[in-house]
């Protein structure tokens, strides 16, 4: 009998556990295929293929306004580095062109929105 409450506390305190962290957590996955990272409590994924860059932003799992933001990306390819602006583009921030970006190519972002700057570091996958 001991055994069963012994059991049966222990579940209802796994559960207790489970339902609060669920509350609190919001989810970090990709959205576009790219890579996420977190900054400040805004989640950052930068898709990054060889005509264009993207940079979308979540705010909570929403995506963020980004109609006054600014973003320049820095990207470093082996020993190669290459600056990119981004502008608006819908509801992320875009830039095309040619781009030196594969695995192992790391990014740093620094994007500006409401007068404040964050920077995302990433690696690409």
């Amino acid at each position: 009998m001991k055994l069963k409450l012994h059991i049966a506390a222990a579940s209802i305190a796994m559960a207790l556990a489970g339902t609060a962290y669920a509350a609190g957590a919001h989810d970090h996955s990709p959205k576009h295929g790219g890579v996420v990272v977190e900054v400040k409590d805004m989640d950052y994924e930068l898709v990054a293929k060889a005509t264009v860059i993207q940079l979308h932003l979540r705010d909570h799992g929403k995506a963020a306004d980004v109609s006054k933001a600014t973003a320049k990306v820095t990207l470093l390819t082996g020993t190669e580095k290459q600056e990119v602006e981004l502008k608006p583009a819908g509801d992320k921030l875009e830039a095309t062109g040619t781009f030196k970006v594969g695995p192992g190519t790391k990014a740093v972002a620094v994007v500006t929105v409401s007068g404040k700057p964050s920077t995302a570091r990433f690696t690409l996958k």
